[in-house]
């Protein structure tokens, strides 16, 4: 019997998502399964929007940043009816498994889908903040973590030129993976992360204990 497999990626868009695509393709074409990539993230799956997926038609997305079967915030798909339409998405097209490339939110929505459909859903961590647990590293953090030491090595010229001191803010969202890395390796003086609360100055200049 013919297997189906659908892939979405969903919430905010990492590099080398696409690379995941292609292995998932490269994989279930292997084992003689179809892939559906449902488009726009949840959206897709809400909507009933998908591509048929080939070795052939993901040829060449490697070299593509973001994904290529766009994706989006889905408000919709976390209330009750969004779940209940995504499911009879997945039975009308009779998919047996799903996997789900995105960050922590999307493993949220994962989750609850999961717990309506009898289709296997598997996720794969892509997120840029790092903050998916049961991995060491997710998929686009090590593309962040070079491109922000990158321009902070041209920003070091121009701080050290004028004889100033450069305050950087890099993206990381709750999780300070991306300002502690980057910090330590572009030797930053100062790291501040959300996950340590900092001290207030009090008038005059000294620290409130």
């Amino acid at each position: 019997m013919l297997k189906i497999i659908g892939v979405v990626t969903s919430g905010g868009d990492a590099p080398v998502m696409n690379a995941a695509i292609l292995g998932v393709v490269r994989i279930a074409h292997s084992k003689s399964f179809q892939v559906l990539g449902f488009e726009r993230g949840w959206e897709g799956l809400l909507t009933n929007t998908f591509r048929r997926l080939t070795p052939r038609s993901v040829s060449g997305i490697v070299r593509l940043g973001g994904t290529f079967l766009l994706t989006s915030r889905s408000p919709e798909f976390h209330k009750k009816e969004g779940i209940k339409r995504a499911t009879e998405t997945l039975i009308l097209n009779n998919v047996d498994g799903l996997v789900v490339i995105g960050g922590d939110g999307s493993f949220r929505g994962a989750l609850e889908l999961s717990r309506e459909t009898d289709a296997l859903i598997v996720g794969v961590p892509a997120t840029i903040d790092n903050d998916v647990f049961g991995t060491e590293e997710t998929i686009g953090f090590d593309t962040a973590i070079n491109t922000a030491v990158a321009e902070i090595d041209k920003i070091r010229d121009t701080a050290i030129s004028h004889e100033r001191i450069f305050i950087v803010e890099v993206m990381g969202r709750r999780r300070g993976f991306i300002a502690l890395t980057v910090g330590v390796t572009a030797g930053a003086e100062i790291i501040l992360v959300p996950e340590v609360d900092v001290p207030q100055a009090e008038p005059g200049g000294s620290l409130a204990r």
